[in-house]
C-alpha cells in the first residue's frame, strides 16, 4: 500500500492575503501546505480520504490517474468542498466512484452539492454511489478492509480510518478509551498537531505527540498544520526521532 499526502495544512490560522512571515516566505517547498487529505493506493484500489477546496491542484501535482472511493471524515469546508472535481474521473474512466460517509456528513453533501442528488440529472453531473459508514462497523473496499474510528472535533464526532497497520486521523481533539483500542497496534498513524497554542478543537503539537506515544506506532506523521505551528525544519528538528511532520506529496509504502 501507498500513501500519498495531497494536503497537510488547513484553513485554521492560515492568512488570506499576501503575507511577509517567515512561513508564506519559505522556499521550503514543505511549508507550502494545502488542505489536508491524503490517497491511499492498495493492490486493486484507489481510495482518497477528503477532498477540500485545493483538491482538483493536488491530483493534477500528483498526476492521479484513477479514483475508486473517496472517504470522508466530517463535513467542514476545508474537508469535502472539492467533491465536484470527481467528474474527470467519471468520464474518462466511464466509472462511478463511491463515496462513503456518515448520515450526518451526507446531509451536508446533499445541501452543498444538491445537484448531484436532484431527482432531474443533466449531463456531466458528478456520478457517485453513495456508502453510509457507522462507526463500530468495518466495511470493504475491494479487498482491503476499513475501520471507522470516532473522534471528537470538540463537539463534532467525526470519523478516523484504519487499514491494517495504518490509521488516519485528523481534527482530533479528544478520542475516547473505545476508540483508542481500534488504533493500538497501528505501525503507521498519522495524527493532525495544529499549532503550539492551546486550541479548542484541535490537538496542539504536544498533545500530537503525547497521543503518538501513548499509541506506540513505529511511525507517526504529523499533518493538519496550520500556518502557525511554523517551519518544517524548525519543528521537526526538535521532534521524537520516530514522529515526524508530513509535507505535501510525501510518499510513505506500507
Amino acid at each position: 500500500m501507498t500513501v500519498t499526502f495531497l494536503g497537510t495544512g488547513t484553513s485554521q490560522g492560515v492568512p488570506v492575503i499576501a503575507c511577509n512571515c517567515e512561513v508564506c516566505q519559505s522556499t521550503d517547498k514543505r511549508d507550502n501546505r494545502l488542505r489536508t487529505s491524503i490517497l491511499i493506493e492498495t493492490d486493486d484500489k484507489t481510495i482518497v480520504v477528503d477532498s477540500g477546496p485545493d483538491f482538483r491542484c493536488q491530483l493534477l501535482r500528483e498526476k492521479v490517474k484513477d479514483l475508486d472511493a473517496v472517504l470522508f471524515t466530517h463535513e467542514h469546508k476545508d474537508h469535502i468542498a472539492g467533491l465536484d472535481d470527481i467528474r474527470p474521473f467519471n468520464y474518462l474512466l466511464h466509472k462511478v466512484i463511491d463515496v462513503y460517509a456518515t448520515e450526518r456528513v451526507q446531509t451536508a453533501l446533499k445541501r452543498e452539492f444538491h445537484y448531484i442528488f436532484a431527482e432531474t440529472k443533466y449531463h456531466g453531473l458528478p456520478q457517485i454511489n453513495l456508502h453510509t459508514v457507522h462507526n463500530g462497523a468495518d466495511f470493504k473496499i475491494g479487498e482491503s478492509t476499513i475501520i471507522p474510528i470516532e473522534i471528537m472535533h470538540h463537539l463534532l464526532p467525526i470519523t478516523g480510518y484504519r487499514i491494517g497497520g495504518f490509521t488516519y486521523i485528523t481534527d482530533a481533539k479528544t478520542i475516547s478509551d473505545e476508540s483508542f483500542e481500534k488504533i493500538k497496534g497501528t505501525k503507521v498513524l498519522v495524527i493532525n498537531a495544529l499549532q503550539i497554542e492551546p486550541h479548542i478543537s484541535h490537538f496542539t503539537l504536544n498533545e500530537a505527540i503525547a497521543f503518538a506515544q501513548q499509541v506506540g506506532a513505529q511511525t507517526t506523521y504529523l499533518t493538519h498544520i496550520s500556518h502557525n505551528l511554523g517551519l518544517h525544519d524548525d519543528v521537526e528538528k526538535d521532534l521524537p526521532s520516530n514522529i515526524k511532520l508530513a509535507y505535501d506529496g510525501l510518499k510513505i509504502e506500507l
